[in-house]
């Protein structure tokens, strides 16, 4: 059995109970797929035709409204004494459906920015990211393609990366990501997974490289589990507590999955942990500026927001659509949130 320093053990209590005191300055991090935020109009660029008040889901104008307030309720229910710093959001359709949201009223206050580019996925859902100004300070970002040389003609989404100055003055880079689906099988698509682990840590490397020292947080839905070969293998994210190194990534919610069974994502009665946070080891348990902890990752789950389940005996999380049927709740997804200090 391992032992721990008295030393060690004291630092990381009085870290964990700073957490708890409000001595303390918060920037909350929030990850969610939003399951189809789709406006009402018929895009002559991308396959929305579903996604319109005369289309197969009968998507209405009441209906979108009613989209728009249920996500902004859910931001709002992340804890924390004001509203989360970064938003990072993935499966919305353009600009306009993310200008819709930070006006609800509830949102108004934290004066969100946006951060989105437009892809060249097939239905036009891609990754966003919203940032309040006062806690960070927006650079720049780009869109990373995804280029496949097996099968060169398939459309992928890309990753969003941003650039900024976090709340303590560093240099954070922010990578938003929506990977391959589990459609057609999880073996049959691991390998285009793979492919964005590995553009992903090209491209970390490469801006480390660059920038060194730079503090990253990496969250969005990977459609694969903290213990799958892309995250383990691709993207080298794991959950070492002891001797870090640079460049190598701390994986919020491995353990949640892994030790407790937990999930963001419930398929056919069982839990999966598609969504997570990702940091970088300077991001880890810091004396000073911006930090986190092991055990600061969290799924949001309130009980609006879900729905009983005869089927499988349980509550899951309350879906937009099932199919063609509507049900009306915010997302088939549960959101997470990452506690910092700073």
């Amino acid at each position: 059995m391992k032992t721990v320093s008295l030393a060690t053990l004291v630092l990381l209590l009085s870290w964990s109970l700073s957490f708890s005191q409000n001595e303390y300055n918060a920037f909350v991090v929030v990850s969610y797929n939003v399951e189809n935020l789709f406006d009402t109009v018929n895009s002559p660029l991308f396959e929305d035709d579903e996604f319109t008040p005369s289309g197969s889901k009968r998507w209405t104008a009441d209906r979108y409204e009613k989209k728009l307030d249920d996500l902004a309720r859910v931001i709002l229910s992340v804890p924390g004494k004001e509203l989360p710093g970064l938003v990072g959001l993935a499966e919305v359709e353009n600009r306009k459906v993310l200008e819709d949201l930070v006006e609800r009223q509830g949102l108004r206050p934290g004066q969100y920015r946006i951060v989105h580019e437009e892809g060249v996925d097939p239905r036009g859902i891609e990754c966003a990211l919203l940032y309040r100004p006062s806690l960070f300070r927006y650079l720049s970002h780009e869109y990373i393609p995804i280029r496949d040389t097996v099968d060169p003609e398939y459309l992928y989404r890309g990753i969003l990366h941003v650039t900024g100055t976090g709340p303590d003055g560093s240099n954070l880079q922010i990578y938003v990501n929506h990977w391959k689906s589990r459609s057609g099988g999880a073996l049959e698509t691991e390998r285009q997974r793979i492919l964005y682990a590995i553009t992903l840590k090209e491209h970390l490397e490469l801006m480390q490289s660059r920038e060194p020292g730079s503090k990253v947080i990496i969250m969005g839905d990977f459609n694969d589990e903290p213990t799958n070969r892309s995250v383990i293998d691709g993207l080298s994210a794991l959950n070492k507590r002891r001797n870090m190194q640079p460049g190598e990534l701390y994986n919020l919610f491995y353990d949640m999955h892994n030790l407790k069974g937990e999930g963001t994502y419930n398929f056919r009665g069982t839990w999966n942990m598609l969504d997570q946070v990702m940091v970088s080891y300077n991001l880890l348990n810091q004396a000073e500026g911006l930090s986190t902890g092991y055990d600061r990752g969290h799924i949001l789950k309130e009980e609006w927001m879900l729905f009983d389940s005869e089927r499988y005996g349980q509550k899951l999380p309350s879906s937009t659509y099932g199919g063609p049927e509507y049900y009306g709740g915010p997302s088939d997804h549960l959101p997470i949130y990452v506690d910092f200090k700073w």
